[in-house]
Parts: C-alpha cells; sequence; structure tokens
C-alpha cells in the first residue's frame, strides 16, 4: 500500500530494510512512522520485521492488530496461520489457515511467492483433514457392523465431510431451486418401484437402439451446441463434437414422432412409467453416446423439481459417473435415479462407445398439487419473460 508524505517514506524505507534482512533498522522506521499515527501497512512490517528476528509471540501479537484495523486482510491473516504454525505445530494453525484459503485471491493475482504459500496453506489443511478422518475412521471401526450397507455409506460420506475432506453436497439448479427438497445424489430405489420394470427391458430397448445405431447414427447430434459467441465455459472440448451426441425422443415435453416410430417397444415402455409431464418443459427422454476416452465435466441440470433416470445400454467397458462426493461404475441391468442439480461428471474409460438411456421423473417429494402449480409456476414466468 502506497502512503503520501513523510510517513510513507518512512514505511518504504521500512520496507526496503526488511527486503535486505535488517529488521532492527526496520523496526527503528517504523517506529517514526507509528509516532505519526498507526497504520495497518505499519503493523504488517513491524510483524515481518519481529519474524525475522524470531520473535514470534511478538509477531503474532502485532499480526491481531493488523487484523483489528483490517479483518479480512488475507495477507495477515495467513501470516499469522504462519506463526501460530511456529509457535504450537500445524494442529494450533490449521483453523486460521482454513480461514486464509476462505478468503484468497484467485492466483492469477497472486504473485509466485504468495502462490506458493497458497499452495502450502492447502497441503497443510488437506493433510490435517485426512489425518483426522483415518483417526475418527479407527475411533468407530468397531461400531461398523451395526448399521446396514446405505447408512453406513452415508456415515462415511459424513465422517469424510466432517473431517473436511469433502464438501457437503448442495443442489444448484440453473432454472428452479425449489425450497425444502433434500440434496441427496443417489435416490433410495425403493422410491422408485418400476426400476424394475425398466431394467427387465434392457434387451428390448438394446434391439431397437441397435436398429437405430446401424441405419441412423448421423441423427445422433452434439449434446452441446452453443453458438458461435457465446461463452463455452468447461465446454470447450466438446461444443459441436461428436464425442457425445444425442438422439432424443421427447424433448422439453415434445414427442419427437420420427425418432418413437422407430422405437416403439421404447416407447410404449417410457410411456408406461412415471416421467415428468410438464407442458412445454418434460418429459425428457434421449439416448446419450459418448465416445471412448471421453470425459462430460462437471455441471448441473436445471430444477430440483425433476429428478434424473439413467439406464445403460452399450457399456463396452470401464464408464463412471460422480454426483457429489459419490463415484459409481455403471453396470449392465442396473438403472439409478440421482438429482442432476447437485454436481455431476461422467467418463467413458473404455475403447469403445457407451450409450445409456436418460429421462427425467418428479422429485418424489412433491405432491400432486405442488407438480400442478410448479408447471403453471414456470409457464407464467416463460411468458412473461417473452413479453419483456
Amino acid at each position: 500500500m502506497n502512503q503520501e508524505g513523510p510517513q510513507g517514506e518512512l514505511l518504504r524505507r521500512a520496507a526496503e530494510a526488511i527486503a535486505r534482512r535488517d529488521p532492527g533498522g526496520a523496526l527503528q522506521l517504523i517506529d517514526q512512522a507509528d509516532a505519526l499515527g498507526r497504520t495497518h501497512n505499519g503493523a504488517l512490517n513491524r510483524a515481518l520485521a519481529l519474524r525475522l528476528m524470531g520473535d514470534f509471540h511478538g509477531s503474532l501479537h502485532v499480526l491481531d492488530d493488523a487484523l483489528a484495523m483490517q479483518p479480512y486482510d488475507f495477507v495477515a491473516l495467513l501470516a499469522k496461520a504462519a506463526m501460530l504454525e511456529k509457535l504450537g505445530g500445524e494442529r494450533a494453525a490449521v483453523d486460521t489457515y482454513r480461514n486464509a484459503l476462505r478468503i484468497a485471491p484467485p492466483r492469477e493475482r497472486c504473485p509466485p511467492a504468495l502462490t506458493a504459500q497458497i499452495d502450502y496453506a492447502n497441503d497443510l489443511v488437506r493433510r490435517h483433514a485426512e489425518a483426522l478422518r483415518d483417526h475418527m475412521r479407527s475411533a468407530v471401526e468397531t461400531l461398523r457392523g451395526a448399521i446396514d450397507t446405505s447408512a453406513l455409506d452415508r456415515f462415511d460420506e459424513g465422517l469424510e465431510i466432517y473431517a473436511g475432506v469433502k464438501t457437503p453436497p448442495k443442489q444448484e439448479p440453473l432454472l428452479l431451486n425449489y425450497p425444502r427438497l433434500p440434496a441427496i445424489p443417489f435416490y433410495d430405489r425403493a422410491l422408485f418401484p418400476w426400476l424394475d420394470q425398466l431394467e427387465e427391458a434392457t434387451p428390448v430397448i438394446q434391439k431397437e437402439l441397435t436398429a437405430l445405431l446401424a441405419e441412423s447414427f448421423d441423427d445422433f447430434a452434439p449434446y452441446i451446441a452453443y453458438p458461435k459467441g457465446a461463452p463455452v465455459n468447461q465446454w470447450g472440448e466438446l461444443n459441436h463434437s461428436r464425442k457425445w451426441t444425442s438422439l432424443w425422443l421427447w424433448r422439453d415435453g415434445e414427442k419427437q414422432d420420427s425418432v418413437c416410430e422407430r422405437c416403439p417397444e421404447t416407447t410404449a415402455l417410457l410411456e408406461s412409467l412415471p416421467m415428468a409431464h410438464q407442458d412445454g418443459f418434460a418429459p425428457t427422454a434421449v439416448f446419450s453416446a459418448l465416445q471412448p476416452r471421453t470425459h462430460i465435466p462437471a455441471h448441473t441440470g436445471s430444477a430440483n423439481t425433476r429428478l434424473l433416470c439413467h439406464l445403460p445400454l452399450i457399456l463396452p467397458g470401464p464408464a463412471r459417473f460422480r454426483v457429489g462426493n459419490t463415484t459409481r461404475d455403471w453396470k449392465m441391468g442396473e438403472s439409478w435415479v440421482f438429482d442432476d442439480t447437485i454436481e455431476h461428471e461422467a467418463w467413458n474409460d473404455a475403447d469403445e462407445m457407451r450409450v445409456i438411456l436418460i429421462f427425467d421423473v418428479w422429485n418424489p417429494y412433491l405432491s400432486d398439487g405442488e407438480k400442478t402449480l410448479i408447471t403453471a409456476m414456470m409457464k407464467a414466468q416463460r411468458n412473461f419473460m417473452a413479453g419483456q
């Protein structure tokens, strides 16, 4: 921070003295500057000079003074964490390092020396979280057999969140964030008794898909298709790319007759299932094809009032799917329902194309009356925006 006048000149000379490793000379200049009025910049320089002299307690005390003047000063908070580590070890400093990282500026705005300190803080916080996780795991090991597998999976995720290794999954819908719906990455299949019917129909759907792929794979269009000039963000590699293509059976509530007529049994099956029906919005049903060694980057869906169902149809090798903190492998004949407003991503690790069927269903925690109201609300919003 540049300051004008005699005080600013004194602090500039103090900083030069610190740079040439003359903390005593720097303190004399800072004392003269403080006689003209204490400043945040003077406190930071004093703390650094005391640190160079090995007076860590004194440096810590002055850093507290600096933070009293500017509580959200990242450099001061990072320096305080370093002093706490010098005096009491990593555990004494980890909370302060963590707080500093929460207000860290973007890396591209940091000089290399500060970036190195940020990396050190990140590593220390991570190692502390992993050590705490391992300690808690060991402490509860003998109790794990008392709960069933599904509850144990939730407990293990909770333990890692409590330790700080992972963050809680959260809903980040692009369009509608409806209140009081739980943030559940993968839903309990007991809520969807029709999944057995869907899975039993896998061979029928595969047969019709095989014909579609053989006769009209060119009709599969790039899933990501941003117009020229639009910010593509994480979609740069997949924008207008045939690495990830799709063929729609329903799109935004509109049945795609030209496709459905070519796969009548699949269409009849979907019509028998409780897809989400919202005029102009849903259902959506699509064959999604992902080419070999292709990654769909992390993203979120439009509304937490709907969930997505996946049914794998072509799995030539390993393929993974992550929702929040949970990563699963697709397995032939096994479907799942998940909340796509929680960050998710997919990988086809195989050497051949992977294809799944995707369609949306209502969130089971909504009443029928709410479904009607939500649809009317969304249509009203769309009409309002169209009239602007």
